[in-house]
This record gives structure tokens, sequence and C-alpha cells, in this order.
């Protein structure tokens, strides 16, 4: 029997792939490939090899810049893989709960800040944080706390931790939502020998629930990280380029942004801008090897 070529497949791919390389796989490879380039003066482009990363990395001028970004994007990943994800999972496990009321309305809010535009949200949080015309002062004073009211996104210690918070805020709602599709595939039945078995809700959770969804959680962990590296919009919106107070909350993307396009006297270049960009790829790149090589191998022996 003859087989025929099977071009049905290449064209509902077809489409896709186009989309993929020209807005993704093309910049990407342009990127990297431009970071091994230098302009002139004149405006001359010329290959430099690794002379942009050694600048980077070496110079004070901007090493110094670079590894600041780079220590509070780590703190900004920490405060969301040690706030947000574990709330997550309470929160997961509590609407997973059988007989829950208004469970659908809860999930419904909890979820409804992730949709709204970063910029909207950082804007508003602004304004309820603000020591002149804010709510928290009042809101805080209601409940005997009024001491506790600070300016917390104008001082270098509290404003990249602030900052953080108000994104997990926003985007506690997506490992909710993944956490909850994974307790709901458990088999009932196992949750019901269980119960047969005397074996508490808080038995049941941690020797039944937490085992079977722990590949969703190295998921979201994993996602977790990769959306954090990538942050930019919610810095930007309230805090500006700079990552101000005196760039206590400069970020990867903040540099990279003042990196290449240049904000006020920094002049912008593609060439430096292409190299941080690198930089933040292989962060990445070099985070998510070590998940799968460390983390998710394990997971797959686990399940085996």
């Amino acid at each position: 029997m003859r087989r025929t070529f099977p071009w049905h497949i290449v064209v509902f791919l077809a489409p896709a792939v186009l989309i993929y390389t020209v807005f993704s796989a093309y910049p990407l490879f342009d990127t990297l490939r431009l970071s091994f380039f230098t302009d002139s003066t004149s405006g001359e482009r010329s290959f430099a090899g690794l002379t942009n990363f050694i600048t980077l990395l070496g110079d004070d001028t901007w090493s110094d810049a670079f590894w600041n970004a780079m220590w509070n994007n780590t703190k900004f990943f920490i405060i969301h893989l040690l706030v947000q994800n574990p709330i997550g999972l309470a929160l997961a496990a509590l609407l997973s709960l059988k007989g829950l009321k208004g469970a659908r309305t809860y999930r419904t809010l909890i979820f409804l800040p992730t949709l709204l535009s970063v910029v909207i949200i950082g804007f508003i949080w602004q304004l309820i944080l603000s020591p002149l015309w804010g709510v928290s002062e009042g809101f805080l004073e209601f409940f005997g706390l009024g001491f506790l009211f600070d300016a917390w996104l104008g001082k270098e210690s509290t404003a990249l931790v602030t900052l953080a918070l108000i994104s997990v805020w926003q985007f506690i709602g997506i490992p909710m939502m993944l956490i909850y599709a994974a307790m709901l595939s458990i088999p009932d039945d196992l949750i019901e020998a269980a119960h047969v078995d005397g074996a508490s809700p808080w038995r049941i959770f941690w020797s039944i629930r937490l085992p079977l969804i722990f590949p969703t959680l190295g998921l979201v962990t994993i996602l977790t990280f990769v959306g954090n590296f990538n942050a930019f919009e919610l810095i930007y919106a309230v805090k500006g380029a700079l990552g101000g107070p005196n760039f206590a909350t400069d970020i990867l993307g903040t540099f990279f942004y003042r990196t290449f396009f240049g904000y006020q006297s920094q002049i912008g270049s593609a060439t430096m801008g292409a190299t941080v960009a690198t930089m933040m790829f292989l962060v990445i790149l070099f985070g998510v090897m070590a998940y799968f090589y460390f983390i998710q191998r394990r997971l797959t022996r686990y399940q085996l």
C-alpha cells in the first residue's frame, strides 16, 4: 500500500510555525547575534566577540547596575515562590473541598485581578498606598494598626517587597487555578478509600493529594521563575525606568529598557541592550534546565 505525504498536517501547522518563527524565533536569534557586535561613535557596527559580555560583567559602570538588577530580580522571584505559590496551594485545597458554598464566586473573585492590566493595577495600588491621599492609612487605623503604616513604596528597604506583594495579589489566581485543576483530576476512589480507613482531611491532603500534584507544583514553580525574570510592567508603571528609589526596585527588565532605549542622560545602545537581553535569556534557560535536570527527573521516577 502506497503511503501519501500528510500534507494536511503541514497545512494546519504552517500558520503557527510561521507566526512563531517571525515573532519569536527570529527576534531571539537576531538578539543573540547582535550581542556579539558593537557600535562605533560613527555608527558603524563591527563584530566584537565577547567584548560586550566582558564589559557588562567586568566594567564597574555596567556590572554594578547589572548585579544589582539581578539580585533584585532574585528577591522578586523568591517572594513570589515563598508567598504566592503556598497561598495558591492553600486556596486551591480549600476550594476543592466538597460542599463549599460559593466556591465558584470565590474562584472568580480571586482570579479576576489576573485579567486586569498590570499598568492599571500599579496605578491603583500607588494611589492606595500614597501617604498623601491613599486610603491604606485610614484602613489600618480603623483596625487599630495605624502604627504599621509607612511610605512603603518610597523607602529603599520596603519598595521592592511591596511591589512583589502587589504582583502576588494580582497573579495568585494562576497557580491557584492550575493546582485546583490538578486536585480535581485526583480519582475520587483514592479519597473515599482514605475516608473509609479513617484518615483525617489533613492526612488525606498531606499523604494523598500533595504527592499527586507534585508535577503541577513543579510547573507552577518554573512558570513563576520565567514570569518573574521577564517582569517589567509593574516596576515601570509604579517606579519608572530607573527602578527607584535609588535603583532599589531596578530589575533586569528595567535595566534592559534603559540600556537599549536609553533614559534621561543615558544613551541607548542596541548592542549592549542585546547583551543584557541575552544574559536574561541565559539566566532563564539555565534555570529551566536546572529544574528539569534536578527536579523533573525525580518527579518522573517518583510517579513511576
